[in-house]
């Protein structure tokens, strides 16, 4: 029987089968503060939706349960025009779980994944969790490096791994192979037509299947797993103060940083995005369509656990194509959608030059990025819907915040505190000390969506909690209505695209090239992806260098969306006294010309 979801605010006060976790302080997290903020952003919230929610207690899987249990024959996903309905989800992920507890996985274990969007995703993500290990995403398109270094920080033995991917994971050093390694054809969900048009001997078909996947050998099919025999209902289930996920962050530094969210973290979230759009009926049809990975924290909170959550069709692109999506909208447009602005860009054009409605598309979420105003005139007129920005962290759950789904919302601003969701601005240099009503500072929040800290990182988790409350890095101000306003960002990250690049990382990179003698990356506006990376170079003595060469070395190493868009030579870096390059006068240098 499914246990109740209610939920609980705690945050763990340990977790108990993460080995390498570190053990919470009083000085983050979980620590109670006689400090309570005014909340005045309640005020501004749209009709029906609460200023608080119940505790959340019990697990994920729960959430999984409940839909299967109240609507059985209701589909869950749509791949390809292939449904899967709640019932048959749910035994595929009794089945995958109890062959992932005969290959030796156990309650607390780290498990990676390593898939696009795709049914076996979903299947994969639950089957985790139902035996109490812990899910860790991975974005499929990384490099090798990339995706090694996240696998030596999170040790784990255990991978569910896309089929091209595979012979990457097979080549990492002895002491990182897997003693379980699952590869998954991501073809093999799709309907038989597809599947059968995929297999014929012309160029076209050849190069679709090339694409989707690859032949593995010394690694376990996907097929196999999912024909062993049910989990026993008995089987132990995870609780809410359970570490459930490690999300990984770049965070300043560039260094892999995984965040630690519990079920209790997650199961937060979902409720609160379930408040935040009230119009929405759980089992009444509810429509979401993942156009977002869901390897990224936005993905998953919003396009996988909210969806399973409201009993939704989830309809899955393994990538954002705009005819995929049209086609799908034609037959059932999308109740909730969230995005980033590029892939607004992109519908709103391919609509309108294939004469296709978006009408009844009624709630599209915008994140990762700031929103154009002159986007979301023209977006709400072809859909008659929604299109309002949010904030999130991945160490948050990601979402913080968002505009309300209502004719008082703010554009320019990130929107209002979810339900439960604290927030304070404070002096960056003294984080205790708060500003005055309407000025810039530092957000800091608190609430149940907040995790508990960086895997095997004490001392970086202890660096971004001041007594229990989490500072996000960005510099904020806060209006009369409650409105968040982000102006700055102490943080240096780069947003492109809806991805963070740490420019730290990239910085490394490009001085592995014999002729680069010094490096500052930088983030610049762009009207179509947020930010673009720029690199400012410095030639080494006596050298030649060609900035697009410089690109091409990069792209070895780096995932695409890293690689800088320019790379521009200049004479000499801006340091301080110290030595440290001062990439704040490097940007307003390349904004300048």
């Amino acid at each position: 029987m499914a246990h109740e979801i209610r939920g609980d605010f705690r945050h763990p006060a340990s977790l108990v089968r993460d080995h390498r976790a570190p053990r919470p302080t009083p000085t983050y997290a979980g620590a109670v503060t006689s400090f309570e903020p005014p909340r005045p952003w309640t005020a501004s919230y749209a009709p029906g939706v609460p200023e608080d929610l119940d505790p959340q207690s019990g697990s994920l899987v729960d959430i999984l349960d409940a839909s299967t249990r109240d609507y059985p024959d209701a589909p869950a996903l749509e791949f390809f025009g292939r449904e899967t309905t709640y019932a048959e989800l749910s035994a595929e992920v009794a089945r995958a779980a109890a062959a992932l507890a005969a290959y030796g996985v156990r309650a607390g274990d780290p498990v990676a994944i390593v898939l696009p969007n795709c049914p076996q995703h979903i299947v994969a993500f639950y089957a985790v969790l139902r035996l109490g290990a812990v899910v860790v995403e991975h974005n499929p398109l990384y490099t090798p490096r990339e995706l090694r270094k996240q696998f030596e920080d999170h040790g784990a033995k255990h991978a569910i791994v896309w089929s091209k991917v595979v012979a990457t994971v097979q080549e990492f050093p002895a002491d990182l192979q897997m003693d379980t390694l699952i590869s998954v054809d991501v073809t093999q969900a799709m309907p038989l037509r597809m599947q059968v048009a995929l297999r014929l001997p012309i160029a076209k078909a050849r190069e679709a299947r090339a694409a989707l996947t690859e032949k593995t050998s010394d690694a376990t099919p996907w097929a196999e797993v999912v024909r062993h025999d049910p989990l026993p209902e008995a089987h132990p289930r995870p609780t809410e103060t359970d570490l459930a996920i490690i999300q990984y962050t770049s965070g300043t530094t560039g260094m892999p940083k995984g965040a630690m969210l519990s079920h209790a973290n997650l199961l937060s979230n979902a409720a609160q995005s379930r408040a935040w759009v009230p119009s929405i009926v759980r089992g009444q049809g509810c429509v979401v369509y993942a156009v977002l990975p869901m390897f990224h924290a936005y993905g998953l909170t919003l396009c996988l656990t909210f969806a399973m959550s409201m009993g939704a069709r989830l309809v899955l692109f393994p990538k954002f194509d705009p005819d995929l999506v049209l086609a799908v909208t034609k037959k059932h447009p999308a109740t909730f959608l969230p995005l980033v602005p590029p892939i607004a860009e992109r519908l709103l054009a391919a609509a309108e030059a294939q004469g296709v409605s978006l009408a009844g598309t009624e709630i599209a979420i915008s994140g990762a990025m700031a929103l154009p105003h002159d986007l979301v005139v023209p977006f709400e007129k072809a859909t008659g819907g929604y299109l309002v920005e949010g904030y999130g962290l991945s160490e948050c759950s990601p979402v913080l915040m968002a505009n309300p789904v209502a004719e008082n919302r703010v554009p320019g601003t990130v929107g209002l505190p979810l339900p439960g969701t604290e927030c304070r601005v404070v002096d960056p240099d003294d984080p205790r000390t708060d500003v005055e009503p309407g000025g810039r500072g530092e957000l800091l929040v608190r609430g149940p969506q907040v995790f508990s800290g960086y895997y095997g990182k004490p001392e970086e988790t202890d660096a971004v909690f001041v007594d229990g409350w989490f500072r996000t890095g960005d510099i904020v101000t806060i209006d009369d209505g409650g409105f968040v306003r982000v102006v700055d960002r102490i943080k240096e990250l780069i947003i492109t695209g809806g991805f963070n690049v740490a420019p730290t990382e990239v910085e490394n990179v490009l001085r592995q090239h014999p002729a680069v003698a010094d490096v500052a990356v930088v983030g610049i506006p762009s009207d179509h992806s947020g930010e673009d990376v720029v690199a400012a170079v410095v030639a080494a003595p006596g050298s030649d260098l060609d900035p697009e060469e410089v690109r091409t070395f990069a792209r070895g190493i780096l995932t695409p969306y890293k690689v800088p868009r320019r790379v521009v030579v200049v004479d000499e870096l801006p340091k301080s006294l110290i030595g440290k390059v001062l990439r704040r006068q490097v940007k307003e240098r390349l904004l300048s010309h």
